[in-house]
């Protein structure tokens, strides 16, 4: 039996609410769907985009932003917050369309391949951040700290990617993604600087420019403008 941690006492007061959620279901929103990405700032891998819907009545309780949590505590926390969701669900944009695309457009793609999988779709959406990159939805500054749904949403998609980089990592074993995610770090930046990109890094960024041959080139696209 898999034992939820216990919260650590930095966090006992960081608790994200359902103040958003209960205004929106009293003007008359059945569903309310909090949404949250992860991986925009990684260097490799998908970038991720999170969608859940919670309950009106039941609570689970130690969620939080995924940034506040451990990695441990995401994994153990993973199956009861997905239980617990009324729907939830996960979708990805790939490297290769991170750089066909620009990241913005990478970062709808991959909203819009999550909400795809929900049962229905939702009356009302919050997104976390100030940049609506879904559609009409409400944008919520810090909403992952201080919204539920949005929590939720961050740490599914978080401990999903970060499933994936781990299987990655065991087919590029030299840019220790098993630790960092994708994520600069200095392991990765003298993985990147010996051996130069993987498969699945993010070819159109400028880090591409200082790093040694290896058969893969930085790609650009036609009328390029986003600098990462």
């Amino acid at each position: 039996m898999v034992t939820v941690p216990r919260l650590r006492s930095v966090l006992i007061n960081k608790a994200p609410g359902l103040r958003v959620e209960r205004e929106l279901w009293a003007e008359g929103h059945e569903t309310v769907l909090g949404v949250d990405e992860v991986g925009r700032g990684s260097w490799a891998g998908p970038l991720t985009v999170g969608v859940a819907v919670v309950p009106r009545e039941r609570r689970v309780y130690k969620i939080r932003d995924s940034k506040l949590l451990t990695e441990t505590e995401r994994e153990l926390l993973f199956n009861r917050v997905a239980e617990w969701c009324d729907d939830w669900a996960v979708g990805h944009a790939s490297p290769a369309e991170c750089d066909e695309l620009g990241m913005s457009e990478a970062q709808r793609l991959a909203a819009r391949r999550a909400i795809a999988q929900l049962r229905r779709p939702p009356d009302r959406v919050v997104v976390d951040g100030n940049w609506d990159f879904v559609g009409g939805a409400q944008r919520l500054v810090r909403g992952d700290r201080t919204c539920l749904s949005i929590a939720a949403a961050s740490m599914l998609a978080k401990v999903v990617r970060d499933r994936i980089m781990r299987e990655e990592a065991e087919h590029f074993t030299r840019w220790n993604f098993e630790a960092n995610k994708g994520y600069p770090c200095p392991i990765h930046k003298a993985g990147l600087q010996a051996w130069g990109p993987s498969a699945i890094h993010r070819r159109s960024w400028v880090f591409m420019d200082y790093l040694p041959w290896n058969g893969l080139e930085r790609l650009r696209r036609d009328g390029q403008l986003e600098l990462f």
